[in-house]
């Protein structure tokens, strides 16, 4: 009896020990989630700006997230400029919306050039049309209102060290289409802001406003070969058959990439105009 007893008491105990481990089980799923929330912290408090960039970076990995978001958003404030650039993207890849006029006031002021194109990326992924703003600023050293850039913002755009740098860093995503790549690569050490000017004008190919049109029309014909290449390229994405005539002379250009990229362009875009109306 004494025996049986013991087996039944037995029994009893791993039962308990079983139900405790499932009611358990909450708090070892939510171990790992906590770890994971310590390291990043740890990585936001880093000495190192690369490695607290790195770690605001991955917060855009975190879309839905309002703790992310706050991170991000309080990493804009860093006294570095690729943790605060690091952050602007971040808000863009998690598409925090609420993030947009905090993104607006960091590209009126901060003074480097590759927090203020990050956050005009952002504001573009987050359907603001200010960061298309920006890209045309790049493009035409003026603002859409005719209004000039502040003395600030001109010295940032035209230092060639703070351009140059910038177009390096970014490398083959700020070249505006493949086939230039390896030239552009090679001449964004000699030429201060044309890669930079590329990818406003490759970037402007998405933007609606008329103004950005004519914009592009005009870097056709600019003195940099890069840019000018950049800007058919992207009036033939535009596909606007309307502004066919005004590059057809780029089909005479002297560089033999931007002659290609004419061609190309008033191909497509005579074929867009010889299409049936859709009406």
């Amino acid at each position: 009896m004494k025996k049986a007893r013991n087996v039944k008491l037995g029994l009893g105990c791993c039962i308990c020990f079983m139900f405790a481990l499932v009611g358990a089980a909450p708090l070892f799923a939510q171990a790992p989630a906590e770890k994971a929330w310590t390291i990043l912290q740890a990585g936001l408090a880093e000495k190192g700006a690369t490695q607290r960039a790195t770690a605001v970076r991955v917060l855009g990995l975190l879309e839905g997230n309002a703790k992310a978001e706050q991170l991000a958003l309080a990493a804009l404030g860093d006294e570095k400029p690729e943790v605060r650039a690091a952050a602007a993207e971040a808000l863009g890849q998690m598409k925090a919306a609420t993030a947009a006029p905090r993104l607006a006031e960091v590209i009126k002021s901060d003074k480097e050039v590759v927090v203020v194109m990050a956050g005009a990326r952002s504001l573009i992924a987050l359907g603001d049309g200010l960061g298309y703003a920006v890209y045309y600023a790049v493009l035409t050293g003026e603002r859409k209102t005719g209004e000039g850039l502040v003395e600030e913002q001109k010295k940032m755009l035209k230092d060639p060290k703070k351009m140059a740098q910038f177009g390096f860093e970014q490398g083959i995503g700020f070249i505006p289409f493949a086939s230039v790549g390896y030239g552009v690569l090679k001449g964004v050490t000699k030429d201060d802001s044309s890669p930079v000017r590329a990818a406003a004008a490759k970037i402007l190919a998405k933007d609606s406003d008329p103004k950005s049109a004519q914009a592009l029309v005009e870097a056709a014909a600019d003195k940099s070969w890069i840019v000018r290449a950049a800007a058919l390229d992207a009036l033939s994405h535009r596909g606007d058959p309307t502004l066919l005539l005004q590059i057809a002379s780029k089909l005479d250009d002297e560089n033999y990439a931007v002659r290609l990229t004419a061609a190309a362009a008033v191909i497509h875009l005579h074929d867009v105009q010889a299409r049936p109306s859709s009406n």
